[in-house]
């Protein structure tokens, strides 16, 4: 698959290619993090979608909705999820908004 203009496949084989104990240690921590576990496969996989969309990666973005979706994720929890990381994306940049004013007061700004 192509995302950005890259061929993920050859650019992950360059990767590794580059990189092989990194790599290798990446690819068992993550086959360890979505494992079964206190969470279910599916609940983990829904989960990565979420994240992968508040942090717009593509590929994650399509790995995991195929994961998810194998882990018998049906198309109406994957669509709550969109909501679920819109509305912790937004409340994030909300919430953040208080750093801003702090940082604008501590800067010797005035109110108004």
């Amino acid at each position: 698959m192509e995302f950005h203009g890259v061929d993920v496949r050859k650019q992950f084989k360059r990767m590794r290619e580059l990189a092989p104990e990194p790599y290798r240690a990446f690819l068992e921590f993550d086959a360890k993090a979505f494992a079964e576990g206190a969470l279910p496969v599916k609940t983990k996989e829904l989960i990565a979608v979420g994240i992968a969309h508040v942090t717009q990666c593509a590929w994650c973005i399509d790995a995991h909705t195929a994961k998810a979706v194998k882990a018998g994720a049906t198309e109406k929890e994957l669509a709550e999820v969109i909501f679920v990381a819109m509305a912790m994306a937004a409340g994030a940049a909300w919430s953040h908004g208080g750093l801003m004013l702090q940082s604008h007061e501590a800067h010797g700004s005035k109110a108004g």
